[in-house]
């Protein structure tokens, strides 16, 4: 039997707040326009973000160490 969406997410996440915050920002990111890093039909971008964290396709990276818009 394949598991739901939010049982996988809890299976992948387990209390880990990195992870958390990686699919968190990772979703703000889709929401607001950025492209998927897979090809995929699906559209939920939480669906996005995870296949795209299980895949190994992202990273947390600390806010002082991203690049400054000027």
């Amino acid at each position: 039997m394949e598991l739901s969406l939010p049982q996988r997410l809890q299976k992948s996440v387990s209390g880990s707040f990195h992870k958390t915050a990686l699919l968190q920002k990772r979703v703000r990111e889709l929401i607001r326009g950025s492209a998927p890093l897979i090809e995929t039909r699906e559209v939920n971008p939480i669906k996005i973000a995870f296949l795209e964290m299980e895949r190994g396709l992202i990273e947390l990276i600390p806010e002082e160490e991203t690049p400054q818009s000027l």
